[in-house]
């Protein structure tokens, strides 16, 4: 009852309004009324506070101390601005990290893998440039034997035919037998022009198996730091290669 006769007092009380500026210091702008004063007051005792703290400070500061972070912090228009690290990421990389899933990349390089596999199955990869080439050494006991090799002669075969890794007839085969296959030069050169373009392609998807490994790390690696477990980079990262990161070991229930 007292709270409603409250109210109702208060509805039918005289309007108190502050004095406005007189008129003739308008010139003067605004007058200013107690909350102003206390924000404006408020406002300059903080920032009187904050100075006096940096002067203490500055006082007090030991000349050899050193602090890790100022290898990362740089001066700028009398700001300290923390420079930024550069990823060690590729556009290509980048672009595909941010729009596809860790599963699907996996995906992709699971089939490159598969098609590699394949590929391989069917070239042998006797005359492929990425290939390790092998070498055949020949031991001779006198220098006037070493003067004197010859290469086709040592293997009995014809000299066209030395620098082949494979397919390389002796002269008594040569000679007893026919030759089996495609004769025509023409059609000799087209063979090896399409062996070639298929070395090249099983190349590229070598290349790109790998690129997709390497990203699929990377997307695992960002995926990993999430969690909250306490961490050390212990490796940088590069192109070819994710960051690593040591974790807390934490015993699992």
């Amino acid at each position: 009852m007292a709270a409603a006769f409250r109210k109702a007092a208060k509805s039918r009380q005289r309007e108190h309004r502050e004095r406005s500026q007189p008129s003739f210091r308008k010139h003067l702008g605004l007058l200013e009324k107690k909350k102003d004063y206390k924000l404006r007051a408020d406002d300059y005792r903080k920032k009187q506070k904050y100075l006096r703290a940096l002067r203490k400070k500055a006082l007090e500061k030991n000349p050899d101390e050193f602090y890790y972070k100022m290898t990362r912090v740089k001066l700028q228009d009398g700001v300290h601005v923390i420079k930024e690290t550069k990823e060690e990421v590729t556009p290509e990389q980048l672009k595909l990290m941010r729009t596809q899933d860790v599963k699907y990349i996996e995906m992709k390089r699971v089939a490159e893998a598969k098609k590699i596999e394949r590929l391989k199955s069917e070239l042998h990869l006797l005359d492929f440039q990425g290939k390790q080439q092998k070498k055949h050494v020949f031991f001779f006991d006198t220098k006037k034997e070493v003067e004197q090799f010859d290469i086709a002669t040592h293997l009995r075969t014809a000299p066209e035919l030395v620098d082949r890794v494979f397919n390389r007839p002796t002269i008594e085969t040569l000679q007893k037998e026919k030759v089996k296959g495609v004769n025509n030069q023409t059609r000799l050169k087209q063979i090896a022009k399409e062996r070639q373009k298929q070395y090249n392609c099983l190349t590229q998807r070598i290349e790109r198996e790998k690129k997709l490994f390497v990203i699929a790390q990377k997307i695992q690696t960002r995926k990993d730091l999430l969690d909250k477990t306490q961490k050390v980079k212990v490796k940088k990262e590069t192109v070819n290669s994710p960051a690593i990161y040591k974790f807390e070991s934490r015993r699992k229930r």
